[in-house]
């Protein structure tokens, strides 16, 4: 069994049998989603499949700008139930701060169930992302906002939210589900359109990629301001 970092937090484990990728666990002994645990140099990592989260999809597939480092603190928006939180929580480590948004009063309680409870680094705020203002009192500025909300007006989301609370500087990630966009025209059509919301909303895009075949019809884009 071989280990690699990939980026700061991110790493690639190699056994006789597959190739995974992986975060180092914050609270070992402890699985958030059924995820395999891997006791590998003294250190005990989980597994993160491409299939149940966009950003290791991203990884996966050769995301260059993984924007997230220990230490940092990470809005994220539509964290749901926490499955991708749960990594970047491991990633951002005990030094780091993720501040979720979820507007589903059944996907926060299983966030706070299946993770709050138990990891100090994340706040959960039951909240709708197009109104920054209402949780603005609970979110300092932040180094990096991770986005995954299947809006509409999803780009439009994350510009409003990066102006309230993104440092200068700092990344944005976004993840890009085209169905719920616009189901008539071509996906790429519509990355091409959200990034334009996001360039004129003064967000400079300068990475993007489909996560095909790990989720259909999605694409990642990553953003400075």
């Amino acid at each position: 069994m071989s280990l690699e970092q990939l980026h700061p937090g991110v790493f690639r484990i190699k056994t006789e049998t597959e190739t995974l990728l992986a975060t180092l666990n914050q609270r070992p002994g402890q699985a958030v989603y059924g995820e395999t645990l891997i006791d590998l140099d003294g250190r005990q990592y989980r597994s993160w499949s491409p299939f149940r989260s966009k950003l290791a999809a991203a990884i996966m597939k050769g995301l260059r700008n993984v924007r997230l480092s220990p230490g940092d603190r990470v809005l994220y928006l539509g964290v749901a139930s926490g499955t991708t939180c749960s990594h970047i929580s491991d990633i951002v480590g005990p030094g780091g701060h993720i501040w979720g948004v979820e507007f589903s009063p059944r996907s926060m309680r299983d966030l706070i169930e299946k993770l709050v409870k138990h990891r100090e680094n994340i706040s959960p705020i039951l909240a709708d992302a197009r109104h920054p203002e209402r949780y603005a009192v609970l979110v300092p500025r932040v180094d990096a906002i991770y986005a995954d909300v299947a809006q509409p007006d999803q780009a439009e989301i994350l510009v409003k939210n990066a102006a309230s609370f993104l440092k200068e500087g700092g990344w944005a990630t976004m993840a890009i589900k085209s169905r719920s966009i616009d189901v008539a025209k071509a996906p790429q059509e519509v990355y091409r359109q959200q990034m334009g919301v996001l360039e004129r909303g003064g967000l400079e895009v300068v990475e993007s990629l489909e996560l095909d075949p790990y989720e259909r019809d999605h694409a990642l884009v990553v953003c400075r301001l």
